[in-house]
């Protein structure tokens, strides 16, 4: 196994002699991604698939456009599901949408942000930068921002402040679990917005995301044929500046700190890089781990039926047993 924890104390990262690429700033939507789009390409093999739609259930109140931050210009905003008879305060699942870090958007959960809440669970999916207006680490500021609104707003939604978890798709995945891990790390928060409260989570559901972008099952990087999505996210390659890339793997800080966590995989191998190493490191800690992997799956398959239904199923169980 590579040495990933000796990067656990990086602040700051040596200069690497090369400038950051900036051509993937392009300030303007990438709209590539899609549930349509992911949709028509997951048919043309798996025909007899059902796209799950919005479709708020009985019981459920909701609160869309909800701004929870403001920086460089942009407002960033949030959408609210919480049961509406709640007596006591229930637990949260903040959920991060994927797109290569580029594309993508909060409204693509926002069927099983509805199905959850009606399961007893207070869900925010939420908007963050992305790679066509800020490089990283601005994503990750903005979702430990998010984390910190939602503590200070929990009485507004009925939801407990020392019960949140993280939950991603692909690349909001691989923010979730670098959430859920890199706790205290001053280089991964901006320490400017609702400071008096914490941007930890107890639990990471982790749906086909990497935990490790220099890994041998990385696929993450390859710039042959275009800049890839992690390249223009980092706005270096992986040669050019493997610090910065080792610092956004959750694999980097897995250890005693780190949330009990579900992994719930397609059968696109690639797509969840690092897994057994993180595990294996969480469960010598004696921290709860779960694996699901759904075979003969494309990448996108939580967003479709058959199989969103027990991606549910096993979400909403996780989160019961440790939240």
């Amino acid at each position: 196994m590579a040495p990933y924890r000796l990067w656990l104390t990086i602040l700051l990262l040596p200069l690497t002699g090369y400038a950051q690429r900036t051509e993937g700033l392009i300030h303007r939507a990438d709209t590539s991604f899609s549930n349509a789009g992911a949709y028509r390409q997951a048919r043309k093999h798996y025909p007899s698939i059902v796209l799950v739609t919005d479709s708020v259930p009985p019981g459920v109140q909701q609160a869309r456009n909800v701004p929870y931050t403001t920086i460089d210009g942009h407002t960033l905003q949030l959408d609210v599901f919480y049961p509406v008879h709640s007596r006591k305060p229930l637990p949260a699942v903040m959920i991060i949408h994927g797109g290569g870090w580029r594309s993508g958007n909060r409204q693509q959960h926002i069927p099983l942000a509805e199905r959850l809440a009606a399961q007893g669970f207070v869900c925010f999916t939420v908007s963050y930068r992305l790679s066509t207006d800020a490089l990283y680490p601005a994503a990750v500021h903005d979702l430990k921002a998010a984390i910190r609104w939602i503590r200070a707003h929990a009485a507004t939604y009925h939801a407990d402040p020392t019960r949140i978890a993280a939950l991603g798709f692909s690349a909001g995945a691989q923010l979730a679990a670098l959430l859920g891990s890199a706790t205290n790390v001053p280089a991964l928060d901006d320490s400017t917005r609702n400071m008096d409260y914490s941007s930890a989570v107890q639990a990471v559901v982790n749906i086909d995301g990497i935990v490790a972008f220099i890994h041998p099952e990385s696929g993450e990087g390859n710039d042959t044929r275009s800049i890839s999505a992690a390249t223009n996210w980092f706005g270096y390659t992986r040669t050019e500046n493997p610090d910065l890339w080792r610092q956004a793997s959750a694999l980097t800080y897995a250890g005693k700190q780190s949330p009990p966590t579900l992994f719930l995989n397609s059968s696109v191998a690639r797509m969840h890089a690092g897994r057994e190493d993180y595990i294996a490191i969480l469960q010598r800690y004696g921290i709860y781990t779960e694996v699901h992997t759904f075979p003969d799956t494309p990448h996108t398959f939580c967003l479709f039926e058959p199989w969103f239904t027990p991606v549910l199923n096993y979400t909403t169980v996780f989160l019961q047993k440790v939240l």
